[in-house]
């Protein structure tokens, strides 16, 4: 079954009709498809074969607590950046042994609740990082496993703002600074070294900048192990892409298998930390006309989703596919911009689109299952969209569309 048809005049997801869907929970309105996520997670897991392996959902891409769940039951590592992202894992289910911290800007409370529940690993990511980490287990007694993050200086081929693997770029060590700091924690009592994180970019679609920046990544575990440090685990990061605009990135299948050509060690455990390949073509936004404006140069669609919705287009330009979910109605074909009701000049969500609708109807905002929900905001005081999960025909609202109320409740009013 595809996961978008037509079936007469109405757009179907997943099997059901999205009026129906709209009916029950309004818009804006993420849905998502559970059959999709797991598909792909059991793609992702099938493609190791007997190599030994853990794939750590990233949680920033979607991070709903149901969606956390439904990894969890099937097994899956979490890849977290915040002391936030642990407590959801650990209310949706998730293991803390499947743990890997990543991020560069760990708090003290934050090493601590990690290092309390007992996570996998800890990706460092400095020498400061490192110096903190090492205190606070002396503080409080614990042994820390640890990663560190190398920054190869590898060109991901994406957006600016998205390429992580640069020697410009504010992540991971330096590779000229990587041995240095190897010898610093394995000569801490306090550090247990099990292995090397790499991540160089995300919404990558050549799979030849991750051949590299993997054997980069081998080359290094064999230097540490003349040095007497041996590794037990590469982690060669996400940043799969998909395909938003005609993109032919490779299948999760075909990734993992690249990666693997490279990887000289059979018994070696290789993680890898994909989001957006996992939660981005399960899910769409759902939005309603609420004015059509003709002008004299464009011709916009005033939406009821807005930028503090999905941030993508206002913020990296990106390309969203739209479709109507009720064609043939008799309205003119016109290029429009599709904008928002925010007070800025770049809140849009597509630009010159060529679309057959009326005030009214709803429209379906493609591959929006990464980076959507998450990166949600309320600005100007709006509340964030509800969330609808399709599982097995059935649908279920889990998350509920945030109000008014519900954003000036933790402020104190009138002031003490």
């Amino acid at each position: 079954m595809k996961l978008l048809e037509y079936k007469g005049d109405e757009l179907h997801f997943d099997g059901i009709p999205i009026r129906q869907i709209e009916a029950r929970y309004g818009t804006p309105t993420y849905l998502y498809s559970a059959r999709v996520i797991k598909g792909c997670f059991r793609e992702y897991k099938e493609s190791f074969g007997t190599q030994p392996n853990l794939i750590c959902y990233a949680v920033k891409a979607n991070s709903n607590l149901s969606i956390l769940n439904l990894l969890a039951k099937m097994g899956s590592g979490f890849d977290i950046v915040s002391g936030g992202e642990l407590k959801r894992v650990l209310k949706a289910g998730g293991d803390p042994k499947k743990i890997v911290f990543s991020g560069i800007g760990k708090n003290v409370d934050e090493i601590k609740a990690a290092l309390n529940v007992g996570i996998y690993c800890f990706n460092v990511e400095s020498h400061s990082e490192l110096q903190r980490l090492i205190s606070i287990c002396q503080e409080i007694g614990k042994k820390a496993q640890v990663s560190v993050r190398v920054n190869p200086d590898v060109d991901a081929k994406t957006h600016p703002y998205i390429s992580t693997g640069l020697k410009e770029n504010k992540f991971g060590v330096p590779w000229n600074d990587v041995m240095a700091i190897y010898k610093e924690a394995s000569a801490s009592r306090y550090i247990s070294v099990i292995g090397i994180d790499c991540h160089i970019g995300s919404q990558m679609i050549d799979p030849l900048p991750f051949i590299d920046a993997a054997k980069r990544i081998t080359s290094l575990s064999n230097d540490l192990k003349n040095i007497g440090i041996q590794i037990t685990h590469l982690d060669f990061g996400g940043g799969l892409g998909i395909s938003y605009q005609g993109e032919t990135p490779p299948s999760p299948k075909n990734w993992v298998e690249s990666v693997l050509s490279v990887v000289d060690n059979k018994e070696m455990k290789i993680l890898i930390e994909p989001g957006r390949s996992i939660a981005g073509p399960a899910g769409i936004l759902l939005t309603k006309v609420e004015y059509i404006k003709k002008g004299d140069v464009k011709n916009f669609l005033i939406v009821d989703a807005a930028m503090n919705d999905l941030a993508r287009p206002a913020l990296y330009n990106s390309y969203h596919e739209i479709k109507e979910v009720k064609i043939n109605i008799g309205a003119d074909l016109l290029d429009y911009e599709v904008v928002g009701p925010i007070c800025e000049t770049g809140d849009f969500l597509a630009k010159n689109r060529s679309l057959a609708t009326r005030e009214g109807e709803i429209l379906a905002i493609m591959e929006a299952g990464a980076y959507g929900m998450s990166m949600a905001s309320n600005y100007n005081s709006r509340g964030r969209p509800a969330e609808v999960l399709i599982d097995s025909g059935d649908h279920h609202l889990i998350r509920r569309r945030e109000n008014v109320e519900d954003l000036y409740s933790h402020e104190p009013f009138p002031c003490p």
